[in-house]
């Protein structure tokens, strides 16, 4: 690379790793599998030694990196904090404020030096790191934690501001025009997505992060829940939430269930208080960012804006929708019903033949709010709007791969007749696995990872999984003509 120049980069791409999601101060947790952390710091150490075909690597994490919403942390003795726990960050943990979030990635780093070591090792190699924010990361927000993410990765002969030139923050996406648009892909998950990705506060206390709904379910019932994992609720109902509960045993039940109705009432707390004036602060704080964004960027505010309108109403942003996302809509119906039903049953010999009469209306009617009730919570898992809303991507934001995280699911589909594709990267947090469980069903994360070149007549993307020992093994490769090489080969397809 000339002096003076901007260097051309290769790209290296993965997401969801979670970091720090089995620190747990408030009782036992699952603990984080160890081999997957040493496969993730083989695989940070590969590709610093390997040289890419461009003048350096930008290993572009699309979100949840670390999981500040996971992690369960106390504060310990000569521990510093500005912000005044609240009682709930008491009882489950410290929250979303800066100082909260800078102890938590203290703890974050203590609790897996190997990946950091090799991350701090790949940036002083002179590579570069763009991290955007995922729903378990968008802490990332707090100009403190940026600073200390410089500060960790400055090793070796590189200086602070070095390091800060090459380590970037994304809010939102990462976008290389033509090329690649990167983004995490929550703000298509309406249990996860926030109102306000350039100011992603909570309205009742804008001193912190807040907390999606399915991260507060995270953080009061799943981590507190045992046996409950944090993936596999996509298939699950009413009945089997119940059954689950009755499982626990008395006491169990009554604590779960009064976590339940504390996060509930939490959450509703948040969406009345977006109607207030921490929530207007919150919509100007948006505007003024996306605006300075767009400006920083060079990109079209109202590009930007389409790009929004793209993204899902959050469950949690109204009260009504809080009891929808929770199903204590249609659990309040079914005590009701059921109460009705015992009281139709007692007055039997009064009512004579009219009791089977109200029987059968009241199950009918019971049938009728249930249907209706369910097809008003909107669907759990968000991979197909995800691969959907690609393609638009792709046109608001030209690029030949659109890439996402969230789902933990590696995926690859073509975007229509431009070649374009879609990639989802799969994941990085797996947890130790159960010895009494079966070897078949136990949970493996993907270990995938992309690598994107840019050439002058082509555009390559090669998604890998990483195995063990043995280093990236290709699952998909994808290459996409540019210029008078597009040219031959459409020509090429229209002959075939």
């Amino acid at each position: 690379m000339r002096h003076g120049t901007v260097a051309t980069e290769s790209l290296l791409v993965f997401s969801d790793v979670h970091l720090g999601s089995d620190l747990n101060d408030s009782g036992p947790s699952v603990p984080r599998s160890a081999r997957i952390d040493r496969d993730l710091a083989a695989l940070l150490a590969h590709y610093r030694t390997l040289s890419p075909p461009a003048d350096r690597w930008r290993l572009v994490i699309a979100g949840d990196f670390v999981d500040f919403v996971g992690m369960s942390i106390d504060p310990r003795s000569g521990d510093e904090l500005v912000t005044e726990p609240t009682a709930a960050e008491r009882a489950f943990g410290l929250g979303g404020a800066e100082d909260h979030v800078r102890l938590k990635l203290k703890r974050a780093v203590a609790r897996h030096p190997d990946v950091f070591g090799e991350l701090a090792a790949f940036v002083s190699h002179g590579n570069a790191v763009t991290f955007v924010s995922g729903n378990h990361d968008l802490e990332m927000y707090w100009d403190g934690v940026k600073e200390d993410f410089h500060e960790l990765l400055t090793t070796g002969d590189a200086t602070r501001e070095e390091v800060a030139a090459r380590v970037e923050f994304e809010p939102w996406f990462f976008h290389r025009e033509g090329l690649v648009y990167v983004e995490h892909g929550h703000q298509f998950d309406p249990f996860c997505a926030t109102p306000y990705v350039f100011a992603p506060l909570s309205p009742t206390d804008p001193c912190r992060v807040l907390q999606s709904l399915s991260d507060t379910l995270l953080r009061y019932i799943v981590r507190r829940t045992p046996g409950m994992r944090e993936y596999g609720h996509e298939n699950r109902g009413l009945a089997s939430y119940i059954s689950w509960g009755l499982m626990l045993g008395a006491r169990g039940t009554a604590r779960l269930f009064k976590r339940f109705f504390d996060a509930v009432f939490i959450l509703r707390a948040i969406a009345r208080a977006y109607d207030g004036p921490n929530g207007a602060r919150l919509r100007d704080e948006q505007e003024q960012r996306l605006v300075a964004h767009a400006r920083a960027k060079g990109i079209e505010e109202q590009r930007l804006r389409r790009a929004l309108e793209l993204h899902v109403q959050p469950i949690g942003r109204t009260p009504r929708g809080v009891l929808a996302s929770v199903m204590l809509d249609r659990l309040s119906v079914f005590v009701v019903m059921a109460v009705a039903l015992v009281a139709l049953a007692a007055m039997r010999t009064e009512l004579g033949g009219w009791v089977i009469h109200a029987t059968i209306t009241l199950l009918l009617l019971w049938t009728a709010l249930h249907v209706r009730l369910s097809r008003a919570r909107p669907n759990v898992d968000p991979a197909a709007l995800m691969s959907a809303r690609a393609g638009d991507l792709a046109e608001l934001f030209p690029a030949s791969f659109v890439v996402m995280g969230h789902t933990h699911v590696p995926t690859t589909k073509p975007l229509g007749p431009g070649d374009a594709l879609y990639v989802n990267l799969g994941s990085w947090a797996e947890e130790e696995p159960d010895p009494k469980e079966d070897e078949a069903k136990v949970y493996r994360a993907a270990r995938t990872h992309l690598v994107v070149h840019a050439k002058d007549d082509r555009h390559e993307a090669h998604l890998y999984e990483w195995k063990s020992d043995e280093g990236p093994r290709v699952l998909h490769s994808h290459v996409r003509p540019l210029g008078d090489a597009a040219v031959v080969a459409d020509d090429a397809r229209a002959v075939s």
